[in-house]
């Protein structure tokens, strides 16, 4: 009984290790015989966009996001169109960033393994790494994502908001076959970078109170309030603020105390306290080892980069990421 039972723990062990590195046809080291490098040659992309300008390591985590909420992973926001109606016109994709980051990992690599990695692999494997540079988990990336052939402006509208209400934000989530963990995981990935005051000033100045009227939003704390008044004057669209107060260049869960503290900064991160599914995950999370957030996050981002990924001969690999081979 003991062998049959030593047995069975092995087979479900190799069962979880074999799902842990593949995600239908997406898997871990898909480039290990087709372009061996292809993971070192982005890593080194990112380092060196970072070592003059540390700020692009959130803007390359944002970038996956929007990229894998709209049509699935496949790179469709990095298409740019002299007509401007490509899917990064959209305003929801305002301030993003990181996309020359990944042209130059792309340039590179279509010089060492042409035609052979994709730049939604390369988005996927650059937010990864941005991850790990801002003292966060290291963790495996499974790959084999191809390019998508579509990019249109109005697909870009099914992106969560600053202004989104809980409910909304668990629907646009839940869309995309992503349940309340991971809002609450990936909303974290917050806690590093920073935002602009025009997605900050509603909250501040033009918030709608009960009864009537505007003024600022009665949940922020006074004291908290006048810091980002004195952060965000009126009018004051472009001043940058940090998301997670205190912390915003380390990768950790300082974010989540912020947010059960009502030290959010926009309005979607303080949302998570308005449910009582949402608030109770952060709260959990809060309570628990560092390495339970950090191994779940990692599950989050995993799942949310198999989001309407292409594989197998579906879409293309881009020659260039902005533009289409057949353009």
């Amino acid at each position: 009984m003991a062998i049959l039972a030593s047995m069975a723990a092995m087979a479900f062990l190799l069962l979880m290790e074999a799902m842990s590195v593949s995600h239908g046809q997406l898997q871990v080291g898909f480039y290990s015989d087709s372009c061996p490098d292809a993971e070192d040659i982005v890593t080194a992309a990112v380092q060196d966009a970072a070592g003059s300008d540390p700020t692009i390591l959130p803007a390359l985590l944002r970038l996956q996001f929007h990229d894998c909420f709209v049509r699935g992973c496949d790179a469709s926001v990095l298409i740019r169109s002299a007509r401007n109606d490509a899917e990064v016109n959209n305003n929801k994709h305002q301030g993003l960033r990181g996309q020359a980051v990944v042209d130059a990992a792309k340039a590179e690599l279509e010089d060492q393994c042409p035609g052979v990695v994709s730049c939604a692999d390369i988005i996927a494997l650059a937010a990864r790494d941005a991850i790990a540079m801002t003292g966060g988990p290291s963790f495996d990336v499974p790959t084999g994502r191809r390019d998508g052939l579509v990019s249109n402006l109005r697909d870009a509208d099914v992106l969560p908001d600053v202004v989104d209400s809980i409910q909304v934000l668990r629907s646009r989530f839940a869309a995309s076959g992503l349940d309340d963990r991971d809002l609450v995981l990936l909303t974290a990935a917050h806690t590093i970078g920073t935002t602009a005051c025009f997605f900050v000033k509603d909250r501040l100045y033009n918030y709608r109170l009960r009864g009537g009227g505007v003024g600022s939003d009665p949940s922020i704390p006074a004291a908290f309030l006048a810091e980002l008044k004195a952060r965000c004057a009126p009018g004051d669209f472009n001043t940058r603020v940090a998301l997670d107060r205190g912390s915003e260049r380390d990768f950790d869960d300082s974010i989540l105390r912020n947010i059960r503290s009502g030290l959010a900064v926009i309005a979607s991160d303080a949302a998570l306290d308005a449910s009582n599914a949402t608030r109770g995950l952060v709260t959990a999370y809060l309570g628990a080892a560092s390495r339970r957030f950090e191994r779940d996050f990692v599950a989050a981002m995993v799942k949310m980069g198999t989001i309407g990924a292409l594989t197998g001969d579906d879409g293309e690999v881009r020659d260039v990421c902005s533009q289409f081979n057949t353009d």
